[in-house]
């Protein structure tokens, strides 16, 4: 924790509390608030809380405008405090600073999780505040508020997405059976129903979804939120020699559609988009820039085995999460191969879910 401040004195406790209900607010907004981070904001005034509010959708309120038009006695915030679990932004975007709102209705106190890493405030806002008298304390439940906005983050710090790796393996470690030169293009589920539901409810929380050439031809997938209510995620498709029929679903213009070739392709149309790379060199590194180009912050990458080793080998991600099933294939294609660090265990039914950090 940072006192920016030192006239401004409160048990440590006390901030964590509030700061936790400010996590807890935040994350209403999980998957609705893309390309901003989920926040949540508590006022307090004399021990209880009179507002609170957090970030619903992008070009929507901030949470500390939320929390703010919740009080209902509006002389109470020049004696209040405000709890922020990131830092309140200082810039013009589609809704004005949240800063000036804060100086506006002269709130004495703000507490910070915090600092935000988006160039465009990175403590600025912290600075205004402080500069129109505000007693600012930043710091508290710092990791927790930073796991919170872990892909925002990762996208503003590292330049690229947040990396997910997703796959379902059989007991005896395939990814799918041995492939039948007749056999219908439909996904061989290895998974029960409660599990490919769960799978759809990660797919309306992330940004994007990626998966190679061989996938798209095999299963023809339509890789959106059918079995949950939610954003469908934007689809990638890696398609270098342009194999993929034009009448697979990921070309039907349904949803935001991102497809890596690597010859020029003037067949972009207003949903879907060809970006030519180079497979050759960087392959991996190529792709995710075009993705922070596109503002991604966040993608699974559901395969299959050679995109998803490809991302393993060079050690770029961020989790994975794996599930096992009780069937068995005896031949086919084989799963991924990583190492089971840092590693959580758990059960959808007969299901085993394993869910994998990449520390740094």
């Amino acid at each position: 924790m940072t006192k920016v401040k030192n006239n401004y004195f409160c048990s440590v406790n006390i901030h964590e509390k509030y700061i936790k209900r400010c996590i807890e607010l935040a994350q209403n907004g999980f998957g609705t608030t893309y390309p901003n981070p989920m926040v949540g904001s508590v006022i307090v005034y004399d021990g209880k809380i009179i507002g609170e509010g957090w970030h619903k959708k992008a070009g929507e309120p901030h949470a500390e405008v939320n929390a703010v038009k919740s009080v209902k006695d509006k002389s109470l915030l020049k004696k209040a405090t405000i709890y922020v679990s990131l830092e309140p932004c200082s810039h013009f975007g589609k809704t004005p600073p949240c800063c000036d709102l804060i100086i506006a209705n002269e709130i004495p106190n703000v507490v910070v999780g915090t600092v935000d890493p988006n160039e465009k405030v990175a403590g600025r806002g912290i600075k205004k505040l402080l500069e129109n008298g505000a007693n600012v304390t930043v710091g508290i439940l710092e990791k927790e508020c930073h796991e919170l906005n872990k892909r925002f983050f990762t996208f503003h710090q590292k330049k690229h997405p947040y990396i997910i790796l997703k796959w379902a393996e059989s007991q005896d470690g395939f990814l799918a059976p041995e492939k039948l030169t007749d056999q219908e293009r439909k996904p061989i589920w290895i998974t029960n129903q409660y599990s490919r539901q769960l799978v759809h409810k990660w797919r309306s929380e992330e940004q994007a979804i990626l998966v190679g050439t061989q996938t798209v031809i095999d299963d023809n997938p339509k890789l959106n939120t059918r079995d949950w209510s939610g954003n469908n995620p934007v689809r990638v498709v890696l398609d270098q020699n342009n194999r993929i029929s034009k009448d697979s679903f990921i070309f039907d213009d349904s949803v935001k559609t991102i497809v890596f070739t690597k010859e020029e392709n003037n067949s972009s149309t207003e949903n879907t988009f060809f970006e030519k790379i180079d497979f050759n060199e960087n392959t991996i590194s190529e792709i995710l820039n075009v993705l922070y180009q596109h503002q991604i912050q966040s993608v699974i990458i559901e395969g299959g085995r050679q995109t998803l080793q490809s991302f393993i080998d060079e050690n770029i991600w961020d989790e994975a999460r794996i599930f096992i099933g009780k069937t068995n294939f005896e031949k086919g294609v084989k799963a991924p191969i990583i190492t089971k660090k840092n590693t959580i265990k758990t059960n959808i039914q007969s299901d085993e879910l394993l869910y994998i950090r990449n520390h740094d």
